[in-house]
């Protein structure tokens, strides 16, 4: 079986809270993206007593036992009883850019297994289960837009706000892990939920919606800073960085001319 798994982009962040648990509160809006990965997986041979994993595509040179995809059809195992399977995962979704790539492929693998092997799991059993493997999981079961709270697990759908215009999607060569991102942003109470802000006219985002990581990650990576300048200096109605970085979209009401120290760095664009 083969699936797509998608990414998303984040319409505001804000950090609200850290938690007992040692997580954070935030708000925020996940809007799905075309950009995509290439999963695919067959039973193995019965001779074979483990999952086996092959990387194509972007790697960081992690152990693939080590990868998401291992983890999740482990703890499936854990609840469902499913053969050892064959996986081979191609990545497109840059690491370390906020797009929730990995967390994409745990949620659409889940559900693809589910399809597959006909466990007959709910959407929300679905959620349940990929919420213990990263906090933006849940939003890649349904990955439609969504107002997003708690940890991210916290789901309300919103309007397509974006549809029809065209977006931008840059990644510049640096990386952000969210570990870091969180060790080093300030919790904040916000003025106006994001659930309200979006549905303001797309024009007014620029002087209300932020993104609470975007100080440090600016401060640590200027040309991340100089991409946002730039991507508002020819045309831009709105950008942003997404996640905790370090890729950032800009939107436009057509398809921009970019000079080259931008367009070096784009990674996908399209009508939205």
């Amino acid at each position: 079986m083969i699936v797509f798994p998608i990414c998303k982009i984040n319409i505001g962040l804000y950090i609200t809270a850290k938690r007992p648990d040692g997580y954070h509160d935030i708000e925020t809006i996940f809007y799905p993206l075309r950009l995509c990965d290439a999963l695919e997986f067959v039973v193995s041979d019965e001779s074979i007593k483990k999952d086996t994993l092959i990387l194509t595509g972007l790697n960081d040179g992690s152990d693939p036992e080590e990868n998401i995809v291992i983890q999740t059809v482990k703890k499936l195992r854990d609840i469902y009883n499913i053969p050892f399977l064959k996986i081979h995962l191609h990545k497109v979704i840059p690491i370390g850019a906020g797009l929730g790539g990995g967390s994409s492929d745990a949620a659409c693998l889940t559900r693809a297994i589910n399809r597959y092997f006909k466990l007959n799991s709910s959407i929300q059993q679905l959620m349940d289960i990929v919420l213990g493997i990263g906090s933006d999981c849940p939003f890649f079961i349904n990955g439609a837009p969504a107002y997003a709270r708690g940890r991210g697990e916290i789901l309300t759908p919103v309007n397509p706000v974006l549809k029809g215009y065209y977006l931008v999607l840059l990644k510049p060569g640096v990386a952000i892990s969210t570990g870091e991102a969180y060790m080093n942003c300030r919790p904040s109470s916000v003025t106006s939920s994001l659930l309200h802000t979006i549905n303001s006219h797309i024009t007014e985002w620029k002087d209300l919606i932020v993104n609470g990581f975007e100080e440090y990650a600016f401060r640590k990576h200027p040309v991340m800073g100089e991409i946002k300048r730039e991507l508002y200096n020819h045309g831009a109605i709105f950008s942003l960085m997404s996640g905790s970085g370090s890729s950032l979209f800009g939107i436009f009401s057509e398809r921009p001319e970019l000079p080259e120290k931008l367009r070096k760095f784009v990674i996908w664009e399209g009508i939205m």
